[in-house]
């Protein structure tokens, strides 16, 4: 069963969990029996697991902890990869 957030005026945010089928608007508070309405928040992006989770995380990291860079990308003079290892693709013309 999923957890729901319920805000009450005097107690604050609690949690809650119902069956997807029947999930309230409001709920009475725990502490003051006051009514609680439901509160709407993001879903967890930490516990999806995904690679669009994983790039979500990268960029938050980056913004503090950016990379080191030691050189500079695609700069004259420096080596790129070769994309294939036979040696007849070294005598095609280049553009």
């Amino acid at each position: 069963m999923p957890l729901y957030e319920f805000r009450c005026p005097s107690c604050g945010v609690f949690e809650a969990m119902h069956p997807m089928s029947e999930v309230p608007g409001s709920r009475p508070c725990r502490n003051c029996s006051e009514t609680a309405a439901r509160v709407f928040s993001p879903i967890g992006l930490s516990a999806l697991g995904s690679d669009r989770a994983k790039a979500i995380g990268d960029a938050e990291r980056s913004a503090h902890e950016p990379d080191v860079v030691s050189h500079v990308p695609n700069s004259p003079g420096a080596s790129s990869p070769r994309a294939t290892q036979d040696p007849r693709h070294l005598k095609l013309p280049r553009p």
